[in-house]
């Protein structure tokens, strides 16, 4: 299909470096503009030359965001290219999923049912229903707070530490405020973890938060699996990459800020077969850890959506846009791609990244991708280089480099 302005108008809610990704793959496959709709026009969005930026006063508030929706879908009523409606982040998923009957006149609304969506998000209910499809998952504890009133007694925790704490659900905790809040909380301590309880408390978080037993290895041992579950049932996209390093400030821990798409079919099988016991559609975004005791892959979670780092399946040959407008906007079935590729995804500079990546041969499989030029970084774009735009993608580099020196300081690599 040639590009067309007719085919597809994506609309996004956000602005991070995931939305952009998705704008890019668009643009990419397309040559469309997206809308992207967001309380800020934050860096990775600003200043670009293929999408348009709709802002919010309060980005927080979803009925703004829905009637900002609903106004975009108006003034695109003429138009003859379908409107297709996305978002990259837990709690903004919800939102599309619980305004749904008001956006799908007007929208293509490629997620999940809002019972499924609700089972699957909670990391809980999802180590549940993974033991179900037959995959291993970190032994997992559930604390709930929905009762933390006066006499409220959290239940005893018998994994033994250092362990994990995280919040069940990232949309119920998107909103709680208290000191030292950090997306994913390593606990030393039984003291720790009673301090970790009393902070939740007070801040007023009812929702679940799960203990899980910490599963050894650095950031290496982490994988992501990107897949796509068309409008029949079918499995069109599989695609996974070996995490190099991870983020380490307390907001990003655990989000892959390097990773090399690497095909291990084993674990994209078992990710297929929950996939398909649960009944999925859509996009899906997996994280697995690899078990070092005995090489297992242990299934942390899914998102119910593309994935902050989607921008790898794309660099590796296989452009997410064109599975969603095939199956959702042109009722095509596409024959399912297993991506066996090699590229190199990463938001950080050379140097920082090798720095880190202690394993020889891993390290030399980097410098080999970045010798080929078989890199990709999700906002260096051609078609959209302005000086704003090249100006922000190096201050941003700049900026990591000054975060991992702050929160991830150990550099035992070799760098070039």
């Amino acid at each position: 299909m040639t590009a067309s302005g007719a085919v597809v108008r994506p609309v996004i809610l956000g602005a991070d470096i995931g939305v952009y990704a998705l704008a890019r793959a668009f643009h990419e496959e397309y040559g469309v503009r997206s809308t992207v709709v967001a309380g800020a026009a934050l860096g990775p969005i600003a200043d670009s030359a293929i999408l348009d930026v709709r802002l919010v006063a309060d980005g927080h508030d979803p009925r703004q965001l829905v009637d900002e929706l609903l106004a975009v879908a108006r003034e695109h009523g003429d138009a003859p290219a379908r409107l297709v409606l996305l978002a990259n982040s837990d709690w903004l998923v919800r939102v599309v999923v619980q305004h749904r009957t008001e956006l799908e006149p007007f929208y293509v609304v490629p997620f999940l049912s809002e019972e499924l969506l609700e089972r699957l998000s909670d990391k809980a209910s999802f180590a549940e229903a993974a033991v179900a499809a037959g995959l291993s998952v970190p032994r997992t504890i559930v604390q709930d707070f929905s009762g933390a009133a006066d006499d409220w007694e959290p239940v005893p925790v018998d994994v033994g530490y250092p362990l994990i704490a995280k919040a069940a659900s990232s949309a119920d905790y998107q909103e709680v405020e208290f000191p030292g809040k950090a997306k994913v909380f390593e606990i030393a301590d039984a003291d720790e973890l009673a301090a970790l309880w009393s902070s939740l408390r007070t801040a007023g978080y009812r929702g679940r938060f799960v203990v899980q037993e910490l599963i050894g290895g650095d950031d290496t041992q982490m994988r992501s699996i990107t897949a796509y579950v068309d409008a029949r049932g079918s499995i069109t996209l599989l695609c996974s990459a070996h995490v190099l390093l991870e983020e380490h400030t307390p907001s990003g821990l655990g989000n892959p800020a390097a990773m090399v798409v690497t095909r291990e079919q084993e674990m994209l099988d078992q990710a297929a077969r929950f996939l398909r016991e649960v009944g999925y559609v859509g996009f899906a975004n997996f994280d697995v850890k690899v078990d070092p005791r005995d090489g297992s892959f242990r299934f942390f979670e899914v998102n119910p959506r593309i994935g902050r780092n989607n921008y790898y399946v794309t660099a590796a040959g296989a452009n997410v846009a064109r599975f969603l407008v095939e199956d959702r906007v042109l009722d095509h079935a596409v024959d399912p791609v297993v991506v066996d590729g090699s590229v190199l995804y990463s938001i950080l500079p050379h140097r920082l990244l090798l720095r880190y990546v202690l394993d020889p041969a891993l390290a030399a499989r980097v410098r080999g991708l970045i010798a080929a030029g078989r890199v990709a970084h999700p906002l260096r774009y051609r078609a959209d280089a302005g000086l704003k735009r090249r100006w922000y993608a190096f201050l941003a580099g700049v900026n990591q480099v000054r975060k991992f020196r702050r929160h991830y300081p150990e550099v035992t690599g070799t760098g070039f």
